[in-house]
């Protein structure tokens, strides 16, 4: 009876476009049995009930400490990025479970305070020689090292290499997969650590994994303009019309027609493309984001108080660490929940920085309160 649940559960596969991803190709890094579950439905299911996931609902997507419930927050985000992601996988005829996975746990390693926040982590980081720190290598170190109590959630290697790989923030006319093996993730997982530079190197080892890539901007750039109109950043009149004429000048407009665009150019081909068109269109729209709405985000004034409360929540942790004061609340609601191994294994300084990441915004402004009150 089993095994013919598990026939069922893959009878999908057999419609599979021949570049897709199947679930024999499954990589994991300690072996394991499987049950009636394919094995990236199975990831996603370990993915939805960590702790990072939950928190989601509290971390900066653009605009933090805003008083309007309106306003995207992460956890929106990654249900944006897969459903778009998804649309485009199954026109595609490629594996809706990779994609999935990959979209719900490509952002689990953001910080508080977004990209200013990981921004200023990675200086800490940096100074304190615990090498860069970038939320896409952190979303996986999640997944391998501090989920399960510090043992790991054993992932598969396709959808770890997409997390690691999904940064939007590069855009091009064509995405081609780059052939893998589980050494070869590992590597560029290490390396993302010691050179600044390599993450630009990154190219996803699956085609699903492209998509997440692709998706992850097309998730971001129409919708963080919704919010920036919502607030009174911009209006809609301030977008330029030679990109509105092309990709529009509504969210909905814009993924629908930049996803229909990769679907037409793409059906049948070992690689996404975009047309001419829309591809200098959303570079475009994307530089008209970072000029009128990032950087706007937050003020230098703003960036100097988060640095401020960065360096005191560090600091004050280290301190705690060091002292053993077991009724902190790093002891309370991190160390006291994670392995031996996971503490023999890391320093003090890496312990506070993924003690620090995995905070949402709300939880680190409380932290940051009772240390500088000490």
């Amino acid at each position: 009876m089993e095994d013919k649940i598990r026939l069922n559960m893959l009878k999908g596969e057999t419609l599979l476009s021949p570049f897709a991803t199947k679930s024999k190709d499954a990589i994991r890094i300690e072996f394991e049995e499987n049950d009636i579950r394919p094995p990236f439905f199975r990831d996603t299911d370990r993915i939805i009930h960590t702790s990072s996931y939950t928190r989601y609902a509290d971390k900066t997507q653009v605009f933090s400490n805003i008083d309007n419930d309106n306003i995207s927050r992460r956890f929106i985000h990654v249900q944006l990025v897969s459903k778009i992601a998804r649309t485009i996988g199954r026109a595609l005829n490629l594996n809706e479970d990779l994609i999935e996975a990959i979209a719900l746990s490509h952002d689990l390693g953001h910080v508080p305070f977004g990209h200013v926040g990981e921004s200023i982590l990675n200086e800490i980081s940096l100074k304190n020689y615990q090498g860069n720190f970038m939320h896409n290598v952190q979303s996986v170190r999640n997944l391998m090292n501090i989920e399960n109590n510090g043992n790991g959630l054993n992932i598969t290697i396709q959808v770890l290499d997409g997390v690691l790989c999904h940064n939007g923030e590069f855009v091009q006319d064509k995405y081609y997969p780059k052939k893998k093996s589980a050494e070869d993730f590992i590597d560029d997982y290490n390396n993302c650590y010691k050179d600044s530079s390599y993450y630009k190197k990154l190219v996803p080892m699956t085609l699903e994994g492209c998509v997440v890539r692709i998706s992850d901007i097309i998730a971001y750039i129409g919708r963080d303009i919704e919010d920036a109109i919502n607030l009174g950043v911009i209006e809609e009149s301030d977008l330029p019309k030679e990109i509105t004429d092309v990709l529009g000048s509504n969210n909905k407009d814009i993924i629908n027609n930049i996803v229909l665009d990769i679907i037409n150019n793409s059906i049948d081909r070992d690689y996404l493309k975009m047309s001419p068109s829309i591809y200098k269109s959303l570079v475009d729209l994307k530089k008209f984001n970072y000029n009128n709405i990032y950087e706007k985000a937050n003020n230098k004034k703003k960036i100097a108080e988060y640095k401020l409360m960065f360096e005191t929540v560090f600091n004050g942790c280290l301190e705690q660490l060091k002292i053993g004061d077991k009724k902190a609340l790093i002891y309370v609601n991190f160390i006291n929940n994670m392995s031996g191994d996971y503490l023999s294994k890391n320093s003090n300084e890496r312990i506070v920085i993924d003690y620090i990441s995995g905070m949402t915004d709300d939880y680190f402004i409380k932290e940051y309160n009772l240390i500088k009150r000490i």
